[in-house]
């Protein structure tokens, strides 16, 4: 399976303000350079979130995504990047090639644990597809409404990290400083 983003976040986790006042940014400085420091940190704020997605497997902001798979799975499927708000659609390609929409009635998305789960309901069963690559697309919106305090203070130890080590290189599997990894490990998906 394999997931794009179709609509990117437009908030993030961790405002600006935020970030300058863990950060220690005084913002009494000229104009240009107070615009100059707030882009630079509104990056790395985006930066540390696409890290951090990368890390655990969830989606840290509010985003919509589309998975897509060749066929549809019996006894059901996980979307990636939970937890999943809700299912925008379900899409197939039929027998005969035309597009086709699934009746939200045939479906539901669990909402225990991950909520991630996509499941029949009771007595349904999957529409026939066209055996062709990536024949089911689902569609569907992720993202924490409120972020947990772990994952929000994480953030701003990596734009901290950032802000002190402008210019430096970092593995994407080597979340800095080692107590912001300790702090995603609370949501993190093992096996991601």
């Amino acid at each position: 399976m394999a997931f794009k983003i179709v609509t990117p976040a437009t908030t993030e986790p961790v405002t600006l303000q935020e970030a300058k006042l863990h950060c220690k940014v005084i913002t009494d400085l000229l104009d240009v350079e107070e615009y100059a420091e707030d882009s630079l940190i509104t990056g790395w704020i985006a930066a540390a979130r696409a890290v951090a997605e990368h890390y655990t497997g969830r989606s840290l902001a509010t985003q919509t995504l589309e998975m897509a798979m060749d066929c549809f799975p019996e006894a059901g499927f996980d979307l990636d990047m939970p937890p999943v708000v809700s299912i925008t659609s379900i899409v197939y390609t039929d027998l005969n090639g035309a597009e086709q929409t699934v009746s939200a009635l045939l479906y539901r998305l669990s909402t225990y644990g991950n909520a991630r789960r996509v499941e029949l309901a009771y007595d349904a069963e999957w529409p026939e597809t066209r055996d062709e690559p990536e024949a089911v697309r689902v569609r569907y919106v992720t993202g924490y409404a409120t972020t947990p305090p772990a994952v929000k203070s994480a953030l701003k130890l990596m734009v901290g990290w950032f802000n002190e080590h402008r210019g430096s290189e970092m593995d994407p599997d080597d979340i800095q400083p080692p107590a912001a990894k300790s702090l995603l490990n609370t949501v993190k998906i093992w096996g991601w």
